[in-house]
């Protein structure tokens, strides 16, 4: 045990803190996931503590010695937050929820989030729930009683979320009794507020092992209480051409888009570091693009059960699913309060994911067609195009392998344009608005508009390039609408 405690207090938030409180009064234990990841032996960021006497005087003396704020965290529990000037890590102050540390720990989710050093140099770990012996087994047990009322998940309803959400990014299993008390205790998650149940979720999809999550999350019952959309997929049966249901299916998307998200040369070729650039940059709620996309691959498909149809010889159709599944993410978003930003970015995706697939027969492609489809699916014609392949590559039913080498084909071809369109922005007319107005005779407005619309396009095929070329082709569609 004493090279996790000495990584422990080797970590530099650890020493910054364990400075800061020197000479003070307070008593002080660093706790839960700070001592769980030192043995672990994954890095050592924020700072958990856990004091007699008042957190709010301990977060203000770690917040005045690292020049940094420190303000409430929880009314309920009394918890304090400080975070250091560089924004490095920071450290969660509670009072102790029990006579003495031992009492608090035992109140704690899991034993693996039940052990304590003391901040003093040279503490020795303090474990009454046995939590080393299950991280060495990597096994997540349930504090408390034998019921859900008893249970730790009796004190806090997002607890079993965050089971899983544990389970995923460690790696661990729950044992049986933790399974059967998270299956019961589900439906409760709802209970809990929606920004920290998305925050887990969030977490849970960030996760390397994010399909492990997502099986475990789907076992347990905890997506039928929070994301009954996605618990709603299966056993909806699908069209020759796919393999699985609707829920497998999305699965599979999901596997795919992370083997993508991995390996983009695979797919894009020489393209693939400006395609990486793209998923790697941040997009909104602490997710990168490529992150939001394991979210659109979710939840892309969630209008299919609404949309069910079978035509007279038999095929099964999901007709608009499309367009009902862009509302349907909407709602779902809303309801987990997602930033505005991801909402909208995982409903357009989910919106235009269909695109691409349509146009696989087309080609040779028109420069129109190419701009049609790059107006059409802005602003995520970069990652629409990369889930359209996850998805493409996740359909293995009837005659498979070709259409997928042929999807892959055309989804180069056009990512190079939706790089290029995404790096220099959409073509400019090559006549302004208030031009067109004086030189054909038309006031401001709709009909301005829609010539201005397809000046665009017609400077971006190279039809029309010029000042002069696009006032002649103003003119020729005012004479002629029909072009």
């Amino acid at each position: 045990m004493n090279a996790p405690l000495d990584r422990l207090a080797a970590a530099p938030a650890v020493r910054a803190v364990r400075e800061a409180l020197s000479g003070g009064d307070a008593r002080a234990w660093i706790v839960g996931g700070t001592v769980r990841d030192a043995i672990l032996g994954r890095p050592v960021g924020d700072v958990d503590l856990a004091v007699e006497g008042d957190p709010a005087q301990v977060a203000r003396a770690v917040a005045r010695a690292t020049r940094g704020p420190a303000f409430p965290l929880s009314e309920a529990f009394g918890a304090w937050r400080a975070i250091d000037a560089g924004g490095d890590w920071i450290c969660d102050v509670s009072p102790l929820q029990g006579p003495t540390i031992e009492d608090d720990l035992m109140l704690r989710d899991f034993s693996v989030n039940a052990m304590a050093v003391p901040l003093e140099p040279n503490g020795a770990l303090i474990d009454p729930a046995g939590g080393e012996g299950d991280l060495e087994r990597r096994v997540l047990r349930v504090l408390g009683g034998p019921t859900v009322d008893e249970s730790s998940y009796g004190r806090d309803p997002l607890r079993p979320l965050r089971l899983a959400r544990l389970a995923t990014e460690l790696g661990f299993a729950p044992d049986a009794d933790a399974e059967r008390l998270t299956r019961e205790a589900a439906p409760r998650v709802t209970q809990a507020s929606p920004e920290r149940v998305f925050a887990e979720l969030r977490r849970l999809v960030m996760a390397d092992r994010v399909l492990d999550g997502v099986d475990l999350a789907d076992r347990l019952g905890l997506f039928a209480a929070i994301l009954p959309e996605v618990d709603a997929l299966h056993e909806v049966d699908q069209s020759q051409y796919h393999h699985l249901d609707v829920y497998g299916h999305t699965v599979d998307v999901l596997r795919q888009q992370i083997v993508i998200e991995r390996d983009p040369e695979a797919v894009f070729g020489e393209l693939a570091p400006r395609v990486q650039a793209v998923l790697g940059a941040p997009l909104a709620d602490e997710l990168t693009h490529a992150q939001a996309l394991r979210w659109a691959a979710l939840l892309h498909d969630v209008g299919k059960p609404r949309t069910r149809g079978v035509l007279p010889n038999g095929r099964v159709t999901f007709i608009g699913h499309d367009s009902v599944g862009e509302e349907m993410v909407s709602a779902i978003c809303r309801r987990l309060r997602t930033s505005e930003k991801l909402r909208t970015f995982i409903g357009a995706v989910t919106k235009h994911h269909l695109v691409l697939g349509f146009m696989v027969h087309e080609r040779p492609l028109s420069r129109a067609a190419v701009y049609r489809y790059l107006r059409t699916c802005s602003p995520v014609e970069i990652e629409v195009t990369v889930l359209s392949c996850a998805d493409r590559m996740a359909t293995r039913g009837r005659k498979a392998e070709p259409a997928i080498a042929a999807h892959l084909e055309l989804a180069q071809e056009l990512m190079a344009e939706a790089l290029d369109w995404r790096e220099h922005g959409p073509p400019r007319p090559p006549v302004r608005g208030d031009e067109l107005a004086v030189e054909l005779g038309i006031p401001q407005g709709p009909e301005i508009g829609s010539l201005l619309a397809r000046l665009e396009e017609a400077s971006f095929t190279g039809e029309a390039t010029t000042r002069e070329e696009g006032l002649a082709l103003a003119r020729r569609l005012r004479d002629n609408p029909g072009q």
